[in-house]
């Protein structure tokens, strides 16, 4: 049997990934005392500008097109608390998609690489207007026809 991420991405790219470090700073635990989870959402969004920053598709540049990418879906999986002073990383990649959306995988872990929370999020795309698109733009399409050529790495 293939593998749902297999049939979304049959030629197999490889995703483009960009990963970022923090400390827990005390204003966002809550009180039991570990990070309350609605900083997630802005912790993901971190990993995200990452890799719009490394590949050249951060939010000002959709924005120079005449686009943005309005959330769509997020999904988190908290496995392990994190607590005060403590260090770790978010890695986000974007996965190859022929949709009219971008999808993002992400894992925050720890400073010895122990995994602590797993999410996914959808974005779309829109006109500046607010019309949503159901094909990428051509700017978005040129760039991705250069990732499947193994341009952008």
């Amino acid at each position: 049997m293939r593998s749902r991420s297999r049939l979304l991405n049959p030629d197999a790219i490889a995703p483009l990934e960009a990963s970022c470090e923090r400390r827990v700073r005390f204003g966002e635990l809550d009180p039991m005392g570990i990070v309350w989870h609605g900083c997630y959402a802005s912790w993901l969004e971190d990993g995200r500008e990452a890799i719009g920053r490394r590949y050249g598709i951060a939010y000002t540049d959709f924005h120079a097109q005449g686009f943005m990418t309005p959330l769509k879906h997020l999904s988190i999986d908290f496995v392990r608390p994190l607590r005060y002073e403590q260090v770790y990383t978010i890695t986000a990649k974007l996965l190859w998609s022929e949709g009219a959306r971008m999808d993002f995988a992400y894992v925050i872990s720890d400073a010895d690489g122990q995994v602590m929370t797993r999410a996914e999020s959808a974005q779309l795309f829109m006109t500046l207007d607010g019309e949503l698109l159901l094909e990428q733009p051509a700017w978005y399409r040129a760039f991705m026809e250069r990732w499947k050529q193994g341009e952008v790495r």
